[in-house]
């Protein structure tokens, strides 16, 4: 692939430039290679269109990084606040209400793919050898993303997600063996100030 003088429409110089700039660039990351080995492939004819759930999912999780950090200037992390500052993202900060609603449609829509994504996946055996830490892979992803979700929800601090919350933490404690560990001062999981913090931290571990 070479910048021709007729598709940039005049500049003989601007034409070299680029292509050294092109030459540059080629030399190191064999571009034209990539781009080759790309399109000369085609689709094996079994796949189908759920094989693009995995892909909407990297698309909503992208979104929800993007939305996400948009609301972290105006979300505030505490007890007396947290409530008070997703009101304003919602009513007073401009297209506070449209990237906050935005956020929560992809996080649905994001769970939504993922477990039809899974479902795919296990009913086509993409789980087989030679792909088996694949699917430990998109396992350990999926745990993630429940966990997202329970931190997530919870960071408006109302009534709804305070006790969602509350309920989700307080499963350990019914079953059998965990229940001695998660009895203990030490490994007891406790739903305060502090708690949210953490999970704040946990859902946005740059900030």
């Amino acid at each position: 692939m070479k910048f021709s003088y007729t598709v940039l429409g005049g500049g003989f110089g601007l034409v070299t430039y680029l292509n050294k700039v092109y030459d540059w660039f080629e030399e190191r990351l064999e571009i034209q290679a990539i781009a080759d080995d790309i399109t000369s492939k085609y689709v094996p004819p079994h796949v189908n269109i759920f094989y693009c759930l995995g892909g909407i999912t990297l698309t909503c999780f992208l979104v929800q990084v993007a939305t996400g950090f948009a609301m972290t200037f105006y979300y505030r992390p505490t007890v007396t606040e947290a409530f008070s500052s997703v009101q304003y993202i919602m009513t007073e900060a401009n297209f506070g209400w449209l990237i906050r609603s935005v956020h929560r449609w992809s996080a649905s829509m994001m769970v939504l793919m993922m477990i039809l994504h899974v479902f795919r996946v296990y009913l086509t055996g993409g789980f087989k050898k030679p792909r088996e830490l694949t699917w430990v892979t998109g396992v350990v992803l999926a745990v993630l993303t429940a966990s997202f979700g329970v931190t997530g929800y919870s960071l408006p601090w109302g009534q709804i997600g305070y006790w969602a919350v509350k309920i989700v933490t307080g499963v350990p404690d019914a079953i059998p063996f965990t229940y001695l560990c998660t009895s203990s001062a030490y490994c007891r999981i406790y739903v305060n100030a502090l708690s949210m913090k953490q999970w704040y931290q946990y859902a946005n571990p740059l900030f």
